[in-house]
């Protein structure tokens, strides 16, 4: 009777253990952005944050999607892709209306200054199919046309290609490959602005923290093996950000012109 219940303890404990797991799968990728979020709120600047994450994010988790329809995997690492990518366009929201708000503002100043006639500002406009504008619009709503041309652009083809074992492991591949390099983007950024002033470490301590668990939950739960490698390789780009963050602050550096701020970052779990 003692041997009966102790298992049945230890079943529930396994199942509890394994809903966290999940849980943290699923929810603990936007938690990163919480932080950002609320630094870019409360300061109204966007220059610490790079929009070519949740590019990065955006691809790589709709690929995610669309690989489970030729190959399956769990439903948490599902749900983690529909949330983050909720997240991202979140956060493109609020850094456009920063970014916009303070385009205008400088603008404002620089026609005052020089007693001139106040102008409006060029919209930049996915519409326009200018690539020297590209992730640069003026709107979000411009960014929305953007993600849905891709999401059915990659549908149309995933259709067509999906009985195809060579185009599936490869979208797969490169769906966790594009999400591996989320960090570089800002990993560059600190390295244009030789600071890393503007990022919060916090949501980076949250990145490493979270990859690292991500990584042992594919080992462990045997995830297709593009999933760990890239995994891996996530830990080592977050590894060196941190590095940045040691780096300029013990060695500061001369400053530069933020004029490349807007390609300012944050990620998955």
């Amino acid at each position: 009777m003692e041997d009966e219940m102790f298992e049945q303890l230890m079943n529930f404990l396994n199942q509890l253990v394994a809903w966290i797991a999940a849980g943290a799968m699923v929810f603990g990728g936007v938690v990163p952005y919480i932080p950002q979020y609320r630094d870019i709120r409360r300061t109204q600047n966007a220059e610490g944050f790079s929009t070519y994450v949740c590019l990065v994010l955006l691809v790589a988790n709709i690929l995610r999607l669309l690989f489970r329809f030729g190959r399956y995997f769990e439903t948490p690492l599902m749900w983690q892709s529909i949330i983050m990518i909720a997240t991202m366009l979140t956060m493109l929201n609020l850094c456009t209306n920063v970014r916009v708000a303070t385009e205008l503002q400088t603008k404002r100043r620089s026609f005052t200054a020089t007693d001139s006639k106040d102008e409006e500002i060029p919209n930049k406009l996915f519409l326009d199919f200018d690539w020297s504008n590209f992730w640069l619009w003026s709107r979000f709503v411009d960014y929305l046309q953007c993600v849905v041309a891709f999401t059915l652009l990659a549908s149309y083809v995933t259709y067509l290609l999906l009985d195809s074992f060579v185009f599936v492991e490869t979208l797969g591949f490169l769906a966790v490959f594009t999400e591996a390099m989320l960090g570089t983007p800002q990993l560059y950024c600190n390295y244009q602005n030789k600071s890393t002033e503007g990022m919060s470490i916090k949501m980076v301590l949250m990145w490493t923290s979270g990859d690292t668990f991500k990584t042992g939950y594919f080992l462990l739960t045997e995830a297709p093996v593009q999933f760990w490698t890239c995994g891996l390789l996530q830990v080592g780009v977050d590894f060196a950000i941190l590095f940045q963050v040691y780096y300029y602050s013990r060695y500061p550096q001369k400053p530069v012109s933020h004029t490349v701020s807007h390609t300012t970052s944050a990620k998955a779990l």
